[in-house]
């Protein structure tokens, strides 16, 4: 037995060895960096000095957003930082557009270390004169100041951030002007977005955001609203009006005095040595404004040399090497093909991604698995489903064989005990920030779900997850996916949650304690018939958020569903939301399904919750009908 025992410790020795030497170049650009060094991020990161003419930087971004502004479905990515330091003047401002999959960041440790003098914006995009927002997806801007100098731009002066779905502000300081989340200078100027987190700003100019969800910011005034706007511990927040109603303002506001408990999103900076870190912010509980307006954001520093620099090119070997030898994760802008699944198993781990970092199983593997360990944060990453059926295409928190699999859950299933969730601790919750999920669009691609969470204490910040209506293999037949987002664990909070279109339910929650602020969906477009798209025999369609029937308590604010069948006939969902009737009186708070399409659709949604609520059919197209409290 001995001889044995020894023989298998020298395989795995000469395994390791050739993993290694594999895998050697790659692991080297994860080792320590001397003080003064520039880390080797890829070609798609343009890293911008204020030393430099404004006139260089400027052609530099132009010619990133003349690329990537009409590139929905392309592969570039791209990530533009800005060192600490002020850049354009009154002058000679900086201003310029952000286009898809560009990330846009300042590398200071506060906001107000990196000063634009300028705009940095978004815009409609126009085809035959039908000018709209409905599809500026995958951007973001963070952590740095924007003083609005905008002179000849007529109708466009100001910020403007005309963004819909996975195109989050963070960490931004807007000073000297409006933000208009609308671009109303062409039209018609629709707009389904979005999310702002741990931001300042003056007026906020609403406009035609169908949906928004505004967390942990300071405003001084917000204009109007249209649907479903809501605010969790923001300063300056307008008061309570749901539904609208001139007695309270006139707007459908959802509003909530504190955020339960937060995680802000880790970030890349360079320090006072012009050493690169990731910060990582530290939870948060019944907090209220910014992290940064009053002081240093409260976290830690973790020095870029712990983290292994991941390239489009490298495998999930050489990945999985790095996470089994301690290291963190930064991947770099691009796309990466995987024939394996990303295991993440250590406590504490960063997993960062630069320039909507894209991350496909080719093979129909698990995209990524996260064992039951706390304090895990997942940040900055999109999940593209490939041609082969996945599974699952992010699994946090093991199920109870422990094999990396998933369990999809019902309604009769008690999770409690099943699996193992005890190594969470509620005062380093898991962090999943600005993640995002599709399933074709690009290229067709095929998952059974989409994310799920088998783990306690974790907290969603801003997810899409999102099976595709247009673009390359989109069909009822052809980019199939069962349901985007099924939670297993208990405690687990949600802030901004998009799921859209898939074939069965859109959210399945069986963990207790659950909170969800802000959610948005729309059923799938393409139901071919009714009987393709029943709950059982005698419920029509699926819920877009089912509570399953085990579940003792949630609480949900802000939540609607919208429906449009365009496959020219009658489809109906009894309900929108299905819930337990036990759960204690106002689990659900803000609740509103619309009919979106009296021109082009059919059908429509029976109920709001349950039994609860009217309809919105093609009889009440674009009017909210609405359940203010269940049960």
């Amino acid at each position: 037995m001995l001889h044995l025992k020894s023989t298998r410790i020298g395989l795995v020795v000469i395994l390791l060895g050739m993993l290694v030497m594999n895998a050697g170049a790659t692991i080297a650009s994860a080792a320590p960096l001397p003080p003064t060094s520039q880390p080797n991020f890829g070609s798609n990161v343009l890293i911008f000095d204020p030393s430099m003419p404004t006139s260089q930087i400027q052609a530099a971004v132009d010619a990133v957003a003349a690329q990537q502004v009409p590139n929905q479905f392309g592969t570039a990515r791209y990530a533009l930082l800005f060192k600490p330091g002020t850049y354009g003047t009154a002058d000679a401002p900086l201003n310029f557009q952000v286009g898809y999959y560009t990330e846009v960041a300042g590398l200071g440790l506060s906001p107000n270390d990196v000063v634009i003098n300028g705009s940095i914006y978004v815009r409609n995009q126009c085809d035959n004169g039908n000018c709209i927002a409905l599809n500026n997806f995958w951007r973001s801007l963070s952590n740095l100041t924007i003083n609005v100098t905008t002179p000849d731009f007529g109708c466009y002066s100001g910020e403007f951030w005309a963004v819909s779905q996975a195109a989050p502000m963070r960490r931004v300081n807007v000073t000297n002007g409006n933000v208009t989340l609308m671009d109303y200078c062409s039209g018609p100027s629709y707009a389904s977005g979005g999310f702002i987190a741990d931001s300042k700003a003056g007026t906020i100019i609403n406009g035609s955001q169908q949906q928004f969800m505004v967390r942990n910011s300071i405003v001084s005034n917000w204009t109007n609203g249209v649907w479903n706007q809501v605010f969790s511990g923001v300063v300056g927040a307008p008061a309570e009006c749901f539904p609208a109603d001139a007695s309270c303002g006139g707007n459908p506001y959802t509003t909530l005095a504190n955020s339960p408990v937060t995680r802000e999103k880790p970030f890349l900076y360079i320090d006072s040595s012009k050493k690169y870190n990731v910060f990582v912010p530290a939870p948060q509980t019944n907090s209220v404004g910014t992290t940064w307006e009053n002081g240093p954001t409260p976290g830690k520093s973790i020095p870029l040399s712990d983290f292994f620099i991941a390239r489009p090119g490298n495998s999930a070997q050489e990945i999985n090497l790095a996470l089994d030898f301690g290291r963190n994760i930064l991947f770099t802008p691009g796309v990466y093909h995987l024939k394996d699944t990303l295991r993440v198993k250590r406590p504490d781990t960063v997993v960062l991604g630069l320039g909507f970092a894209t991350l496909v199983p080719d093979r129909g593997a698990v995209t990524m698995s996260v064992a039951s360990v706390k304090g895990v944060k997942l940040a900055g990453l999109l999940f593209d489903a490939g041609p082969y059926n996945s599974p699952v295409l992010l699994q946090v928190g093991n199920n109870g064989n422990d094999n990396h699999g998933y369990n999809a859950g019902n309604d009769d299933n008690n999770h409690n005990g099943f699996f193992d969730n005890k190594k969470s601790d509620p005062a380093d919750p898991t962090l999943i920030a600005d993640v995002f999920f599709r399933i074709g669009g690009a290229t067709l691609g095929k998952a059974t779900t989409s994310l799920v969470i088998n783990s306690d204490n974790v907290i969603m910040d801003d997810i899409w997850a999102w099976r595709a209506d247009h673009g390359n293999g989109v069909g009822w037949n052809s980019n199939t996916a069962d349901t985007g987002l099924i939670v297993n664990g208990d405690s687990v909070t949600a802030y901004g949650l998009f799921v859209e279109h898939y074939q069965k339910y859109e959210t399945l929650w069986n963990g207790n304690k659950g909170t969800v602020i802000f959610f948005q969906n729309e059923m799938p477009y393409d139901v071919p018939n009714q009987a393709a798209w029943m709950e059982s025999r005698n419920v029509k369609g699926f819920p877009a958020f089912k509570v399953a029937n085990n579940v003792k308590k949630f609480n949900g604010y802000g939540m609607g569903s919208y429906s449009f069948f365009n496959q020219h006939m009658n489809i109906f969902a009894d309900h929108a939301f299905e819930a337990p009737q036990t759960l204690p009186a106002g689990s659900f708070h803000d609740l509103l399904t619309i009919f979106l399409d009296a021109t082009n659709g059919d059908g429509g949604i029976l109920h709001v919750i349950n039994d609860a609520g009217g309809s919105s059919t093609i009889a009440n197209p674009d009017v909210p009908v609405t359940v203010v409290n269940y049960p």
